[in-house]
């Protein structure tokens, strides 16, 4: 495995790191799943700072503080929606990747933490989505120092199994 690449199971709303990515919704106000742990775990002024946002397109990715988290920065990004493959549903998921990569180095983040973007109530096919999200970090990587270390936090045993294989 890539020294610069971690992968776990747990909680990523427990993790001491730079920036967490949020999997959140178009309207960034919360939601269920990692969106609905990460704002509970934040509080309320996690809500407050997504209002101030006005939203977010999918693809792309907002930064808040982390509020009552351990991490410094929320990284809100807004996959999509599997929709049979055919409606960009994998550039789109890549460039959730892409542009929180970014947002983290231009905050000078050593590490972040990412959740399985999509795979929930969005329907994105798990192996498919862990090869996007595997192959557009590793890119990033090769060119940028920073962030020094992206962990990759699973919360279920088979997305786990999934990216075990993969890398």
């Amino acid at each position: 495995m890539n020294e610069r690449i971690e992968l776990i199971q747990g909680d990523i709303t427990t993790l001491q790191v730079d920036a967490i990515v949020n999997a959140a919704n178009r309207s960034l106000l919360g939601g269920g799943g990692v969106d609905g742990a990460i704002h509970r775990a934040a509080g309320p002024a996690l809500l407050e700072a997504c209002r101030l946002l006005g939203g977010c397109e999918t693809g792309e990715a907002k930064l808040t503080g982390g509020f009552r988290l351990p991490a410094r920065f929320v990284i809100h990004t807004v996959g999509p929606v599997w929709s049979g493959g055919h409606h960009d549903e994998e550039q789109l998921l890549a460039s959730c990747y892409q542009n929180s990569l970014e947002l983290a180095r231009d905050q000078e983040c050593k590490t972040i933490a990412f959740p399985n973007i999509s795979t929930g109530v969005y329907h994105f096919p798990k192996l498919e989505a862990a090869r996007i999200a595997l192959a557009e970090v590793k890119k990033y990587l090769l060119h940028n120092k920073l962030p020094e270390k992206v962990i990759f936090v699973c919360f279920d045993t088979e997305n786990v199994e999934i990216y075990q294989r993969l890398l």
